[in-house]
């Protein structure tokens, strides 16, 4: 079969374009922007992007044509489908069809943490010998691809709960036929297609409807909006969390140099400490998921422990891109300001770990130019781009502010196309920037990268942190940084 992506480069179209590819179809794609990791990921496939979107990308030959969620009408190459009559579908349409029908789908959902959860129980799978298939909104590190279809029953898939096309504005994930889904929390988020917070609820209703009644919900019993809809499910509920209540229970966590530290309790029964090399308490909620949905599928904590101390993390959650200078950059897809907060106080936990460890520096000052003995604390830098849909908006600005506020330093940069918001709904970069000073930190707007680059090279030293926070390309900053710090540039 031949198939044509249009929007290739999505994180899950990309995946679905491999699979596809695997499965022996012809594969082409269109998108407007090309960026990594997925552009990456399609070109050592092999598949050719065709760039910007226009009527003669779709191969008139293709058998099939699927549209990705972000086109609409007017859109040059969905006009020329449906012009020529041409077949079309949608990609969770598509990927149940023919990948998710035949396998036992456990699929991810939830505002947060759907991606780390996804990656770390498809690698836990994947350790444990089940051979599984999975598809992710990123590439984990141990596989170094979104994709994998392996020979074994289950089928790890991210749930997104965003629409699935223009003619088709259902949540993805109701067409995934779950027998087993994760839901690890429910907030706002995607003020372009869901009016407010009660929305949202009826979306992951609709997933709860769709379990069948041998099936299994893990829930996120400490997200008050998720515990509100959680009668809606007509299967077995499992809950997990850190408080006493919840099935599968952290307790004693800790930030420590290899990430966090907890005790697993699972229904009641002490397993052991376990050992996650991601930093942060969210992370830690996102590992109690995973082991809970791989003792549903037989891999029980005793053998899954220990696989979860290797696991590698995912490409732009919370990844350390690199070190120059003395100084690490994190990128990070935080786009919400719940994300926002919980990358912000990882990194300061670990900055705090590293403070108390044996051999560390005991007597710190406050600035290079302090008097007294010790040299200048570490100090936790955020570069924020403002780029999805909600993000772009007003509804969250104060959120995001008292969130960037945990950072000592924060630069805001451009909003990302803010003409495709209301002009009465916009965020408003320099009054987020002054409700981010109140709030606590030295914050300022400075719209170009380059710039923001010249700034960072200038008050950066060694020890310090920064946190690039965007769901897009930044204009390669994290790259450009490490290279100007690299060579020693002025300061």
């Amino acid at each position: 079969m031949r198939v044509h992506l249009s929007a290739i480069c999505g994180t899950a179209m990309a995946s679905l374009a491999g699979l596809l590819r695997e499965r022996g179809h012809e594969v082409t794609g269109s998108d407007q922007d090309v960026y990594p990791p997925m552009s990456e990921q399609l070109a050592a496939l092999g598949i050719p992007i065709r760039s910007p979107f226009a009527e003669a990308n779709v191969p008139t030959e293709a058998d099939l044509v699927v549209i990705g969620n972000a086109l609409s009408r007017g859109n040059p190459e969905v006009e020329a489908v449906l012009d020529r009559r041409q077949p079309y579908t949608s990609l969770p349409a598509l990927l149940a069809r023919e990948f998710l029908r035949p396998k036992r789908p456990i699929v991810v959902a939830g505002t947060h943490g759907k991606t780390t959860t996804t990656s770390l129980l498809a690698f836990l799978l994947h350790r444990a010998g089940l051979d599984p298939s999975f598809l992710v909104g990123g590439v984990p590190r141990d596989f170094d691809r979104s994709y994998r279809l392996g020979g074994g029953e289950v089928f790890v898939v991210e749930g997104d709960e965003y629409d699935c096309a223009f003619f088709d504005k259902r949540p993805k994930f109701v067409h995934y036929l779950p027998e087993i889904a994760i839901v690890g929390n429910v907030e706002f988020d995607h003020a372009d297609i869901y009016p407010d917070l009660a929305s949202v609820q009826v979306a992951f209703q609709r997933l709860l409807q769709v379990i069948p009644r041998r099936g299994l919900l893990i829930a996120g019993s400490e997200s008050p909006a998720l515990v509100d809809v959680l009668a809606k499910a007509c299967c077995r509920v499992e809950t997990f969390g850190l408080h006493e209540e919840a099935d599968w229970r952290a307790v004693e966590v800790r930030t420590c140099a290899e990430g966090s530290r907890f005790r697993l309790v699972s229904r009641g029964h002490d397993v052991g400490e376990q050992t996650l090399p991601l930093a942060g308490v969210h992370n830690v909620r996102n590992a109690l998921a995973a082991l809970a949905a791989a003792a549903a599928v037989g891999v029980e904590p005793q053998t899954a422990g220990p696989a979860l101390a290797a696991f590698g993390g995912v490409r732009r959650r919370l990844e350390r891109r690199g070190r120059a200078a003395g100084v690490t950059v994190y990128d990070d897809f935080a786009h919400h300001p719940t994300a926002v907060r919980a990358t912000l106080v990882a990194l300061r936990e670990q900055l705090r770990a590293e403070e108390s460890a044996p051999g560390a520096a005991t007597t710190w000052t406050h600035s290079v130019g302090s008097a007294g003995a010790g040299r200048p604390r570490p100090r936790l830098f955020a570069v924020f781009e403002p780029r999805s849909f909600t993000a772009r908006t007003r509804i969250f600005q104060d959120a995001f502010a008292t969130a960037l506020g945990l950072a000592d330093r924060v630069i805001v940069a451009a909003a990302h196309l803010p003409g495709r918001v209301p002009e009465q709904q916009r965020l408003r970069e320099r009054d987020l920037v002054a409700a981010t000073r109140a709030a606590g930190a030295e914050a300022d707007f400075v719209p170009d990268v380059d710039r923001i680059v010249d700034i960072l090279v200038r008050e950066l030293r060694p020890g310090d942190r920064v946190a690039v926070l965007s769901n897009g390309g930044f204009g390669g900053i994290h790259a450009k940084l490490l290279e100007r710090l690299e060579h020693g540039a002025e300061r």
